[in-house]
């Protein structure tokens, strides 16, 4: 097997192009280590503490946010009243061209999703039904397992790990994942021809009967 039939997912880039070869990329790969580090950190110590202490995010958020305002407003008044300048903010305001950017997108997902749920519901695509029932599976699973919290710093510190851990080891790990997915098509397939053909040829041998 060459090494190019080894790539992960068929891709022919590196694994910086794959994460979009930005700033993204640079910190998940960390090439800014002190950025990636300090991301590291902050999301420990948070975890930390809503861990340790009453805080739930909610409440922790609403806070910080209640503090700012009362920062804020209170400099704006002093400055009126000692001649002095304002809080530099400045004005945020979304474009139209960017609201109708980010429905256009947000559409085009939910209409993915909603063909792809009619396919897999009138049987059309065994394979997608399969994929989505083992990543519901899956998720289930790790539901059962943890909080939601939790699982965000969780996916947090494997975003910051995994992808670095790849690179180092692309070779070894992408010979060792094509190989459990020809397993898994094996499978499949096996699975395709004792079950799922047998219940369509009987489902459609019931419906010729009625």
């Amino acid at each position: 097997m060459s090494s190019s039939d080894r790539l992960l997912f068929n891709r022919q880039t590196s694994v910086h192009q794959a994460l979009g070869g930005g700033l993204f990329a640079d910190v998940i790969l960390w090439r800014h280590t002190n950025v990636t580090m300090g991301i590291f950190i902050v999301t420990l110590a948070s975890w930390m503490m809503f861990e340790r202490s009453d805080y739930t995010f909610l409440s922790y958020v609403s806070n910080v946010l209640l503090l700012l305002l009362l920062i804020l407003f209170l400099w704006a008044k002093s400055a009126q009243i000692l001649n002095r300048p304002t809080p530099p903010i400045p004005y945020l305001q979304l474009s139209e061209e960017t609201t109708n950017e980010a429905a256009a997108l947000i559409r085009e997902q939910i209409n993915r999703v909603l063909s792809v749920s009619h396919d897999i519901a009138l049987g059309k695509d065994p394979k997608m039904f399969v994929k989505v029932a083992a990543y519901l599976f899956i998720i289930s699973t790790i539901g059962n397992l943890t909080d939601f919290r939790t699982l965000c710093y969780t996916s947090v510190f494997v975003a910051l790990i995994v992808p670095v851990s790849y690179e180092r080891y692309e070779e070894h790990v992408d010979s060792v994942l094509v190989k459990g997915n020809l397993k898994l098509k094996e499978l499949y397939i096996r699975f395709d021809e004792e079950c799922v053909k047998k219940v369509r040829k009987w489902i459609l041998e019931k419906n010729k009967l009625s």
